[in-house]
C-alpha cells in the first residue's frame, strides 16, 4: 500500500480509502466488517463514511454505516489503527436528522457530531467533512458544468468555520474537510482560516472519474499551491466505467437495478465514451475497473481514491489497483479518448 500526506498535516493515509456507503442497506453489517477486515490486512487505514449513510438516504436507515463501523470498532479493538472520516449533512429538507431540515449552524454540527461519536463507538474523528455546501447550488450533476446562482439564505462560512473550530479544541475532530465543494467555496474557508486563525481545511471530497474530470479546472491548484488534496469520490463513476451498464443493462443486484440512480452517467454520449474506456482496458489485458481507479490513483493531486464495493471480488479488484501503475503509452491513450469526450459527466 502507499500513502500520502493529508493536507498540511503529518496524518499518512493510505492511497486507497474504504468508502462505506453502502453498509447497513446493500450490505449488511457482517459484510461491511468482512470488508473493514480485508482491507486494513492489505494495508487500507483511511475509511470514509458521513451521517448521511447509507445511500440512497432513508429516515429507517439514516446512520446504520456509521453503527456497522462503531461495532466494528468494539469487536476488533482496531480504532487506532484507522483514520476515520465522516460527513455533517449539509443544508436540506430532510426531517429525520434532528426533527427539521439541516443546515451548517452550530445547533446542528454539535448534535451531529455527538451522534456520529456514539454510532461509531470513538470519541474522536480524525477528519470531519461538510458533505456539501450550506449555500444553494447545482450538485450531483444536477446543473451540468457552470455556476447557476441561486438566491437563498446560507449560514456564513466563517460561523460554520468557528464551530468546527471549538470542536477541534475540545478534541472531537481532528481536522476539517469539504465535500462537493467548489473552488469559490475553498478559496473562502482558507480566506477566514487565516483571517480568523481557525482550522485549515486540509481535503476537498469531490467525485472524479474519466467521465467528469473536471476537478482539474482549477480545484487542482489547490494541492500544489495549499496544500489541499482530493478525496476522489465515485472512481467508476457508480459502477458504469466498469461497463456492466453499456447500453442501458441493468445487472440483476446492481446499484443501478434497485435504485435507478444513474441519471448522472446517462447522458448523451456517456455511453459511447464508456464503451471507449471499457474497449481500450481490454485491449491491454486490464479489468477495466482496474484501470479507472489506477488512473485516479496516479493523479498528483490525488491524496486518497475513495472505492466502494458491494462485492469481496470488487473490493479486492479496487484494492490491488495500487499495484497496477499506468504507462505514458495507456495514460496518452486515456488521454485522447479524454479530449474526444470531455467531461460529458460533471
Amino acid at each position: 500500500m502507499e500513502y500520502r500526506k493529508l493536507g498540511n498535516t503529518d496524518i499518512d493515509v493510505s492511497v486507497i480509502c474504504l468508502g462505506t456507503m453502502t453498509w447497513g442497506q446493500q450490505n449488511t453489517m457482517e459484510e461491511g466488517h468482512e470488508q473493514m477486515d480485508y482491507a486494513l490486512d492489505q494495508g487500507v487505514n483511511f475509511f470514509d463514511a458521513a451521517e448521511l449513510y447509507p445511500i440512497p438516504p432513508k429516515a429507517e436507515t439514516q446512520g446504520k454505516t456509521e453503527e456497522c463501523i462503531g461495532s466494528w470498532f468494539k469487536k476488533t479493538g482496531n480504532r487506532e489503527k484507522i483514520i476515520l472520516a465522516t460527513k455533517v449533512a449539509g443544508r436540506s429538507p430532510m426531517s429525520w436528522f434532528r426533527g427539521e431540515g439541516t443546515k451548517l449552524d452550530r445547533e446542528n454540527i454539535e448534535a451531529a457530531v455527538e451522534a456520529s461519536l456514539e454510532r461509531l463507538q470513538t470519541d474522536y474523528i480524525d477528519l470531519y467533512q461538510l458533505h456539501w455546501p450550506d449555500r444553494p447550488m447545482s450538485m450531483f450533476g444536477s446543473g451540468g458544468i457552470g455556476y447557476k446562482h441561486i438566491d437563498s439564505e446560507s449560514i456564513p462560512i466563517n460561523e460554520t468555520l468557528q464551530v468546527l473550530s471549538g470542536l477541534v479544541t475540545s478534541g472531537k475532530i481532528r481536522c476539517v474537510g469539504l465535500s462537493n465543494e467548489t473552488s469559490w467555496g475553498l478559496s473562502e474557508f482558507l480566506k477566514y482560516s487565516e483571517m480568523n486563525d481557525l482550522p485549515r481545511v486540509v481535503s476537498v471530497q469531490n467525485a472524479y472519474n474519466f467521465l467528469n474530470r473536471t476537478y482539474e479546472q482549477g480545484m487542482s491548484e489547490y494541492f500544489h499551491r495549499s496544500q489541499v488534496g482530493l478525496l476522489a469520490y465515485s472512481p467508476l463513476a457508480q459502477g458504469y466505467l466498469t461497463g456492466k451498464y453499456i447500453d442501458g443493462a441493468r445487472p440483476e443486484g446492481s446499484r443501478t437495478a434497485l435504485f435507478e440512480r444513474g441519471d448522472r452517467y446517462e447522458v448523451p454520449g456517456a455511453n459511447e465514451a464508456i464503451k471507449s474506456y471499457v474497449a481500450y482496458a481490454e485491449s491491454i489485458g486490464m479489468d477495466p475497473s482496474v484501470m479507472a481507479n489506477a488512473f485516479v490513483n496516479s493523479r498528483d493531486f490525488v491524496t486518497s481514491n475513495i472505492i466502494g464495493a458491494t462485492t469481496m471480488e470488487q473490493l479486492k479488484l479496487a484494492v490491488g489497483s495500487i499495484e497496477v501503475k499506468l504507462d505514458e503509452e495507456n495514460l496518452q491513450a486515456i488521454e485522447e479518448i479524454h479530449r474526444n469526450n470531455p467531461n460529458l459527466c460533471p
